[in-house]
């Protein structure tokens, strides 16, 4: 994942915003809705690397620059490349992408605005929580250029339902932002001029509480999704055992206890 940019772009294709514990990466091709470029996905995924070492930063916020939030895979430049090889190299550095941000020990709150399609959607789904403005619209729709959303498909049918999912994979239609929320691909749906605040709020929530406690319930949260009920459990009941042997869940208890507010140790 190590394309380089083209030579005109003034700016970089993600940029980069950090402040009070919290990075914004913005995607940013606002000409082209913020296509997933080769180049666009290569510096995205060096962000969320350098992001995942950083002890500073507690919640990632991923936006859009321009009209949209994201438009799915830069179609002109994979219809530019027609070979197998291309192909499956550019969608395994995607699923890279994808995959790193529930492996970030943040959270990561996408910032939706205008169109989500195909990938751009994906992105959405892939997210541990996504704000929408209420004008923003959603949809899977590579089977109207007869490329049914594969890929997509994975993180959509992680969110929605199954009937839903498929419904959205099959037909290409949009849904608007209140029917995303109802269906769980989003968390809230806020009037545009809001969006900001209503992603601070939520961030300030992430911020109140301690880094490693919610670092270990990211990872167990993941996990344990993939598994029978039983290793679940078995893992969930180990992560938890080793998260009250913790100095950070110790004073939360103690200070529950003691009815009082929680003193969280330095680098928490």
């Amino acid at each position: 994942m190590n394309a380089p940019e083209s030579p005109s772009s003034v700016e970089p294709v993600v940029l980069s915003h950090a402040g009070a514990g919290i990075v914004r990466l913005t995607l940013n091709r606002p000409q082209q809705f913020n296509a997933l470029s080769e180049q666009l996905l290569a510096q995205l995924h060096a962000e969320l690397e350098r992001i995942a070492e950083d002890r500073t930063t507690r919640v990632v916020v991923i936006a859009g620059a321009g009209k949209a939030f994201c438009a799915g895979h830069d179609l002109k430049q994979m219809r530019a490349n027609p070979s197998l090889e291309y192909y499956q190299r550019l969608f395994a550095d995607c699923a890279w992408v994808m995959r790193r941000i529930q492996t970030l020990p943040q959270p990561v709150i996408a910032r939706v605005h205008g169109i989500a399609t195909a990938a751009g959607c994906q992105l959405v789904a892939m997210c541990d929580l996504a704000v929408a403005a209420s004008e923003a619209r959603f949809a899977v729709s590579g089977i109207n250029a007869g490329l049914f959303c594969s890929s997509p498909a994975v993180a959509l049918s992680r969110n929605v339902g199954r009937k839903a999912a498929f419904e959205m994979l099959v037909t290409g239609d949009f849904i608007d932002a209140e029917t995303a929320r109802g269906r769980g691909l989003v968390n809230q749906v806020v009037p545009l001029a809001e969006l900001d605040a209503a992603i601070a709020r939520l961030a300030d929530q992430i911020l109140a509480k301690p880094a490693k406690a919610v670092a270990m319930g990211k990872d167990l949260f993941y996990r344990q999704l993939e598994m029978g009920i039983d290793a679940a459990y078995q893992l969930a009941g180990q992560t938890m055992a080793c998260n009250m042997i913790d100095e950070v869940a110790q004073e939360g208890v103690d200070a529950f206890i003691n009815k009082r507010a929680p003193k969280w140790p330095s680098a928490t």
